[in-house]
């Protein structure tokens, strides 16, 4: 017999309602949820240290039954293999030390690096943008390229003892001598200086503006890395139009649309070997409604965990 059903609001909020295991000693799965509550990196308004717990909220609301997700556009069910075997696990939070950047970003590389050691796939819930740094120096030892869709470089220059924000990161993980590329997709807006567009372009970042993502420009960069090369992706949830994301401080107009989001991260999966990713900048504080931010943003991820798993069986 059948247990009663699993509704939304019923249940310990653990990412897709999968087991909690905050002792890394003890993992064993092919996918690890970690979050990462830290807007410690946020100039302008703070929240985003509240996504990872709203995220695991929205996403009881997807794989319902605990049996993964049917696309019935591709006749296909996604996750389900994973899902019944406990496969994927949540581990809890990074410990975020307020007003202590720096401490806090080596608890985010340690609980990662825990995670990689026992074989895993990391996924980090942020957390601001500054926070995808420290999960990515936790895969030090072998080369990776990072693809990032965001609408901003985030590469800011290391000026007045800043480099914790939400606008250095990607400086940070373009001069890691771990990473062998960084491809910054969907770049728009008028924040974006001259400066950091030169700068990035002159430290070998492939830089796919938004026009030239719609043009196939995201085609022609996958096309220069070597398939099946490791690969982190970093995703920013004002990469989106700033129509959809109101629970989020740095939307932007002329944003991608949620198909193409999805379709794109389906062309990375298709092509590179993810081995960890992230989806950041979500403000619950600012979110509207049913917290439709938060939604699409664990939306994004479980798309996005479906097709990676799919091409691992292939």
């Amino acid at each position: 017999m059948s247990g009663p059903p699993l509704f939304p609001l019923v249940g310990v909020p653990t990412f897709l309602r999968a087991p909690y295991q905050p002792d890394l000693d003890q993992l064993d799965a092919t996918i690890a949820v970690v979050g990462v509550p830290s807007d410690e990196g946020s100039p302008f308004l703070p929240g985003t240290r509240l996504a990872p717990r709203s995220l695991r909220e929205h996403s009881m609301r997807l794989c319902a039954g605990g049996a993964g997700y049917y696309d019935a556009g591709l006749r296909r069910t996604f996750l389900e293999r994973e899902m019944r075997a406990g496969r994927i696990v949540d581990v809890g939070d990074a410990a975020i030390l307020p007003t202590n950047a720096p401490a806090s970003f080596d608890n985010v590389t340690a609980k990662v690096r825990g995670i990689l050691e026992r074989g895993a796939l990391p996924v980090a819930l942020g957390g601001d943008h500054a926070t995808t740094w420290p999960v990515v120096r936790a895969f030090a030892g072998e080369p990776m390229h990072v693809v990032q869709f965001d609408a901003h470089l985030d590469f800011e220059p290391f000026e007045h003892g800043l480099e914790c924000t939400n606008g250095h990161g990607f400086r940070h993980i373009a001069a890691s001598p771990d990473v062998a590329g960084l491809t910054q997709v969907g770049i728009r807006g008028i924040r974006n200086g001259r400066r950091q567009l030169d700068e990035a372009l002159e430290a070998g970042n492939r830089v796919v503006l938004i026009d030239e993502f719609r043009e196939g420009g995201l085609a022609e960069a996958l096309a220069a890395i070597p398939a099946g090369e490791r690969c982190y992706v970093s995703i920013d949830i004002d990469v989106l139009d700033l129509s959809l994301v109101p629970g989020c401080v740095s939307a932007e107009p002329d944003g991608m649309s949620y198909p193409e989001l999805r379709d794109a991260l389906g062309s990375v999966a298709r092509h590179l070997r993810v081995v960890g990713f992230d989806l950041c900048e979500v403000n619950p504080m600012l979110d509207v409604g049913t917290g439709v931010t938060s939604y699409l943003g664990a939306h994004t991820i479980v798309e996005f965990l479906g097709r990676i798993c799919a091409e691992a069986e292939n």
